[in-house]
């Protein structure tokens, strides 16, 4: 895990919105949602859209649609691996 999704995780205890994330992280829009695909393809995280309720399953032709309209939150293992770091 690098550093970057490492902290990256470090924000996702808790469903969060795209947007959220681009402040708290500081990293530009397009490599951030490159880390969160990362972490996606990885199953370290999870999407949800249209609301924070409902669990959008990761697909990589559609993911550049809704990456920024989305909310995020570490899976089990994704918070396992965070923990163990």
């Amino acid at each position: 895990m690098t550093d970057p999704e490492f902290d990256l995780l470090d924000e996702l205890y808790f469903v969060t919105p795209f947007r959220t994330l681009l402040q708290k992280t500081g990293l530009p829009a397009a490599e951030l949602e490159d880390q969160l695909r990362t972490l996606l393809e990885q199953g370290l995280i999870r999407s949800y859209w249209p609301d924070p309720d409902t669990e959008l399953a990761y697909e990589t032709t559609s993911f550049g649609a809704i990456a920024r309209d989305a909310a995020y939150l570490a899976s089990k293992e994704g918070l396992l691996q965070h923990n163990t770091r």
